[in-house]
């Protein structure tokens, strides 16, 4: 692309001879505003998760196993190699980067310090060959990109006690507790998610999440919020002024570090920038790294948030079933594509009470578009929903009260034996962990296990986590939870804390894949400890046309016919009478 070749002359321009791109904006967030798309503008990938290396004479693209396939079908410039890092024999872009750097001619590597974490950019320093300069100061795709979409706007909103449950000042102690453990002056937040949680408000600055660009920077005394004093109306102003929260301009964030000075400072360098870091670390501060706080405080959902997201979820489960009936009684007689499903599914959730956006884009996929994990359709891609094959629905929306995320298989006309057995081993994957019981004290990659045994049996993999956690009106993906065997950190799944269990399957030609929401509740208390178990939330039936029942044990089938009544029982209100009929008939075919 001409974009690579124009950027390779910038980089010769400013003595750099490598320099790296990252998907992240500011604040280290999984997806990002229009205006740091700057992977997409270089290569034509869409994916939320990549890295971009360029050479003066060749591009590297990273991405990982999710967006592997999107990749090679999105980028057409063969001057890019795109690596799967998801693969164990695939280098690394900081081994890259080492045997690139190990040549005497190369010396300067080249990023935007505030697009890259501290923690990655620390690492790689620690690596890369003393004589190797830093040059993390030159935004060159600033320099090329004429018409590179401004920074966001969007007015910020008060999330009431009524759905959040608890009030700032409450969040703020829990908050500098944590920091007089850790002995801190001060913390610095850059991530978007955990000040929105903090300060019970929400924008929509990054479309499908619910958040606001901003800094905060907390001591014992004063907390001190930066943001676009544009984004904030009189009734806001009024509530952060009524909570002593200073407010000072977005663009001056940088220029008030440089005047901070001799502090002990609570930072997660994960998810903050290595300009920050940089210009913290140069003034005689003390860095305590370590996660942020709030990570752990808003993965536990209050009652007040749990009993709102089961009410959404209701409504959400609602209008998928509708979808569903709509797709089962009409596959056939109305003309059906990828894209008008999709539009009309997010007609069926906009009429529920207290809608305010889809939570992601949908990802609706017939037969071969199956096989992308993270598809979605376009007018170029739009396929006829015809014939024989499965579709597979994986959308979400946000609410007022609570945030959903669920996907579906779905059975379109008649199917083979073979996919049969292989939804049926997905299904029994879910069932697996749903009916887990666990000590106190189990991680997700404890459990991640019970999930992939059924697959594993098969001699099957899938590349992803079995599940995330999820925010309350935040982002659909929210640490520190989820189920994932490789996952050296994992965290105890704890009371409170809300996963997905979403298994599935990839293979050549189509891909599989369930999910349903878990919330862990605890079970019981004996001599041998506390034990907890999980509730599933998500109440939406499971298409039983694609199941093999011969393959499902005795209470397999059970937990089958009561997870249908408990959906029945949750959702039949929500219904009409010809829907309410319907899914009465349908859950009665097992």
């Amino acid at each position: 692309m001409d974009e690579i070749r124009l950027f390779q002359k910038r980089m010769s321009d400013n003595n750099i001879d490598a320099y790296i791109i990252s998907s992240n904006d500011y604040h280290m967030s999984e997806y990002v505003n229009d205006f740091f798309k700057s992977i997409q503008y270089l290569t034509g990938f869409t994916g939320s998760v990549a890295t971009l290396i360029i050479t003066l004479d060749k591009a590297y693209l990273w991405v990982d196993e999710r967006n592997y396939v999107q990749a090679l079908q999105q980028v057409i410039d063969t001057n890019i190699e795109i690596i799967n890092q998801g693969h164990l024999d695939s280098i690394t872009t900081i081994d890259f980067l080492k045997k690139f750097y190990d040549k005497e001619i190369n010396k300067t590597l080249g990023f935007d310090g505030k697009l890259i974490s501290a923690t990655r950019i620390n690492k790689l320093i620690s690596e890369l060959p003393e004589r190797v300069k830093i040059n993390s100061n030159t935004d060159i795709i600033n320099l090329m990109w004429s018409k590179r979409p401004e920074l966001p706007f969007s007015l910020i909103y008060k999330l009431s006690e009524y759905f959040s449950g608890r009030k700032y000042v409450d969040k703020l102690n829990d908050v500098l507790n944590e920091m007089k453990n850790n002995n801190a002056d001060m913390h610095i937040i850059s991530t978007l998610e955990d000040q929105a949680w903090l300060y019970n408000l929400r924008g929509n600055d990054i479309q499908y999440n619910p958040v606001f660009l901003a800094y905060t920077i907390i001591t014992p005394t004063s907390t001190t919020l930066f943001v676009d004093n544009k984004k904030i109306d009189l009734t806001i102003e009024k509530y952060l002024t009524e909570i002593n929260v200073v407010i000072k301009e977005y663009n001056d964030f940088y220029e008030y570090l440089k005047t901070i000075k001799n502090k002990k400072i609570l930072i997660d360098l994960n998810y903050s920038n290595y300009e920050i870091f940089q210009i913290l670390s140069t003034r005689s501060n003390e860095i305590i790294n370590k996660q942020n706080p709030i990570i752990n405080l808003k993965s536990i959902k209050n009652k007040t948030e749990i009993k709102n997201i089961k009410n959404a979820q209701k409504k959400d489960g609602a209008a998928l079933t509708k979808f569903m009936c709509y797709l089962k009684t009409n596959y056939g007689k109305a003309e059906m594509t990828e894209l008008n499903l999709a539009e009309h599914l997010e007609y069926l959730r906009k009429k529920n009470k207290g809608f305010i956006d889809l939570s992601f884009k949908t990802i609706c996929a017939f037969n071969e578009h199956t096989t992308m994990m993270n598809y979605s359709p376009t007018l170029e891609s739009n396929s006829k929903v015809e014939g024989n094959g499965i579709l597979l629905v994986d959308s979400g929306g946000h609410y007022m009260d609570g945030s959903t995320d669920i996907t579906r298989t779905f059975v379109i006309g008649k199917l083979n034996d073979k996919l049969k057995t292989q939804f049926t081993a997905v299904l029994k994957s879910m069932i697996a962990l749903d009916q887990a019981i666990f000590l106190k004290g189990t991680t997700g990659a404890n459990l991640d296990i019970l999930a992939r045994e059924s697959l594993w049996k098969l001699k099957i993999d899938y590349g992803c986590k079995t599940g995330h956690g999820i925010g309350y009106l935040l982002s659909i993906h929210e640490g520190p939870n989820n189920f994932h065997w490789k996952d050296k950190n994992s965290v105890p799944i704890m009371p409170g804390m809300i996963t997905t269990c979403e298994p599935g399957l990839y293979l050549d030609k189509y891909g599989i894949r369930l999910e349903n929401e878990l919330l862990c509740v605890e079970n019981d208390t004996n001599d041998f400890g506390t034990f907890y178990s999980f509730e599933n939330i998500t109440y939406c039936p499971i298409d039983v046309d694609a199941i093999k029942v011969s393959l499902l044990t005795k209470e397999e089938r059970e937990w089958l016919i009561n997870y249908h009544k408990m959906v029945y029982d949750n959702i039949a209100s929500l219904l009409n009478d010809d829907e309410r009929q319907w899914l009465q008939e349908y859950i009665q075919k097992m």
